[in-house]
């Protein structure tokens, strides 16, 4: 009858070592790595580098969208029963009549010139990001950053003197024998797509940048033409950065106010035109907080704006990284 080896204890502090070095001294701690609480107190004081971003987003936008969403739902001094009393009447006026008008006025408006400003702004972004010339690359990439920060008086001056009833295009070329007119909702159009279609160039540009060389080279040793690789490679893969170009100007063409006020005032409906109006006084008595309303309908469409652009920009980046 064989009999099983007796098992040899072993001491603590052999045990200690890890299998390794002599028995019965620790092997001291490795400090390559850094422990779990130096990593934990660096991810804490991360945040503070965004801390100045944080305190002027607060500042600049927050407190302000909460004054608005508390005037909005509230009474103006002036009302007859005071001030500060909850009421739905500001919202409820926001959304009726000429105002609500106003309100689609802006969104047709924005609609017509975001997809304008994406269907010219693409070939023309194409052009400079194959053009074998990197001056003009470099020239047109700084001059959209420009344009397509160039807006208010200056911008709708020069349309007045260019294509205005009297501007020197509009009397050379004798165009309003043809029923043009600057002051019209087609000619506010067309300035607004002088900073547009720059902003769509800044927009897509790097995603055309991101298209891979050999996916056109394996299109066309498959037999696909020019137009059938855009239709069935590029444009798929482009699609998610040219939604979120489009919502880009959208926004940007929503929220223009100097522009339009200087050129065409209260003469095409648009809804930042109303909060002008309200926030100058131009309201019936007890409505003063109408402004505010109005600027909520606002904050509600760009929100729904930014809800949109984000996951497509998000998408956009997954395929092009």
């Amino acid at each position: 009858m064989t009999t099983a080896p007796t098992p040899v204890p072993t001491s603590a502090a052999a045990d200690t070592s890890g299998g390794g070095g002599t028995p019965g001294t620790a092997t001291p701690a490795s400090p390559a790595a850094p422990t779990a609480t130096r990593r934990r107190a660096r991810g804490n004081r991360a945040w503070l580098g965004a801390l100045p971003l944080i305190v002027f987003f607060t500042v600049g936008f927050g407190l302000p969208a909460i004054a608005i969403l508390i005037g909005a739902f509230t009474t103006s001094s002036d009302a007859p029963g005071g001030g500060g009393t909850f009421t739905m009447s500001n919202l409820t006026a926001s959304l009726q009549g000429g105002y609500l008008t106003a309100l689609l006025g802006s969104v047709k408006l924005s609609a017509l010139t975001a997809l304008i400003g994406t269907v010219l702004g693409l070939p023309l972004a194409q052009a400079v990001a194959t053009s074998r010339w990197r001056f003009v690359r470099e020239a047109v990439q700084s001059g959209s950053g420009v344009l397509a920060n160039f807006g208010g008086v200056p911008l709708a001056f020069m349309f007045v003197a260019t294509l205005g009833n009297a501007g020197e295009v509009t009397t050379s070329l004798g165009l309003k024998k043809y029923g043009w007119s600057l002051y019209t909702f087609d000619g506010l159009a067309v300035v607004y797509l002088y900073f547009l279609i720059p902003l769509m160039i800044l927009t897509i540009t790097p995603a055309l940048e991101g298209l891979r060389v050999q996916w056109r080279e394996a299109a066309a040793n498959n037999g696909a033409t020019t137009l059938q690789y855009w239709r069935h490679v590029a444009l798929p893969v482009l699609l998610p950065s040219l939604l979120g170009g489009y919502v880009l100007l959208f926004g940007a063409s929503f929220a223009a106010y100097a522009t339009a006020e200087a050129m065409v005032g209260s003469s095409i409906p648009l809804i930042s035109m109303q909060i002008g109006d309200a926030l100058s006084g131009n309201v019936l008595v007890g409505q003063g907080n109408l402004a505010l309303a109005l600027g909520l309908d606002m904050i509600v469409v760009a929100c729904l704006v930014m809800a949109i652009y984000l996951p497509l920009q998000r998408r956009s980046a997954k395929w092009l990284s």
